[in-house]
């Protein structure tokens, strides 16, 4: 019978009993929940108090409810159940990666084509495994890894930090973005500094979208003039597309349709540029399920040709 240690120790039958009642306030619907007999129910609750030396419950006309000590032992066992879950999960995660989980983070730069294709194609191999993704910034997400929320995030730049296993998987081109009733926009390439006059849509400070713009722009010899700013790339096509000021955005955020009334154009001098890539944790062990997803990942990209990289 599985135990957990202690004074008491205490079946997991037990506390399994135990949280459904205090739950339902109510032995009988907890035996019809459980698909157990109601006498079993009353002796399982009957152990477990004379174990612990203290009542869990007093009753209130028909009802069970709990007493102030039973309401701290239910925080705690609800607790000690939710552990017990998650460890079987990566148990059976161990035993059959295949079937396990992938915990993934993102950027909205990358939520449109990269990461979708590429769960695409690894589910064509493992169907049976599943998804949680999670939206963030590159801050936001970096941080999230460090910190355990997460294992894997797909980014750009990859950072070079001692905390991180950074994996590039590409480099991407940024391209700039004009209304269609710019003097450059019939080209069909400019050089950076040729925009050192206009206005431009950016992020706002501190997304790293903007720093690699701003970086680029001053290594010609100026500093972009910002006219609007956006956190949302759509609403920055937006603006461009209204005649408010130019951007420079990644090229694959641009991949399905260039917004009507903007032109794409390639910056050739100097080329801007951003790699892009697996971050994961340098002091943990990836659980198999990700292990297995990082690895396709890693191979799914060496044909850079096929996100125009």
């Amino acid at each position: 019978m599985e135990c957990i240690g202690g004074a008491a120790r205490l079946e997991l039958r037990q506390i399994q009993y135990f949280i459904e009642v205090a739950k339902l306030e109510h032995v009988t619907e907890a035996s019809y929940v459980l698909h157990v007999a109601q006498s079993a129910v009353s002796r399982q609750i009957v152990k477990l108090e004379s174990e612990l030396g203290v009542d869990l419950f007093v009753r209130e006309g028909r009802k069970l409810k709990l007493t102030s000590i039973g309401k701290r032992f239910l925080d705690q066992m609800q607790q000690v159940m939710d552990v017990i879950g998650q460890a079987r999960k990566e148990i059976e995660e161990y035993l059959d990666p295949e079937r396990g989980t992938v915990r993934i983070g993102f950027p909205s730069s990358l939520a449109a084509h990269l990461l979708p294709a590429a769960i695409s194609a690894f589910r064509q191999e493992y169907p049976e495994v599943r998804f949680q993704l999670h939206h963030g910034s590159y801050r936001e997400l970096i941080d999230a890894v460090i910190g355990g929320a997460l294992n894997l995030a797909l980014v750009g730049p990859v950072p070079q930090m001692e905390q991180l296993r950074g994996e590039p998987l590409l480099l991407e081109r940024m391209v700039a973005l004009l209304p269609s009733t710019h003097p450059l926009a019939g080209e069909s390439s400019i050089k950076l500094g040729q925009l050192r006059q206009d206005k431009f849509v950016l992020f706002p400070q501190g997304f790293v979208l903007r720093d690699i713009v701003v970086q680029a722009c001053r290594s010609q010899g100026f500093e972009p003039v910002v006219s609007f700013e956006g956190d949302d790339i759509d609403a920055i096509k937006g603006l461009v597309a209204a005649g408010l000021g130019i951007t420079l955005l990644p090229e694959i955020s641009l991949t399905d349709s260039v917004p009507r009334g903007t032109t794409k154009l390639l910056v050739t001098d100097p080329p801007v540029t951003r790699s892009v890539g697996l971050i994961s944790p340098s002091g943990r062990e990836l659980p198999p399920t990700e292990k297995l997803f990082g690895d396709y990942v890693k191979r799914f990209f060496s044909q850079a040709e096929r996100f125009g990289g």
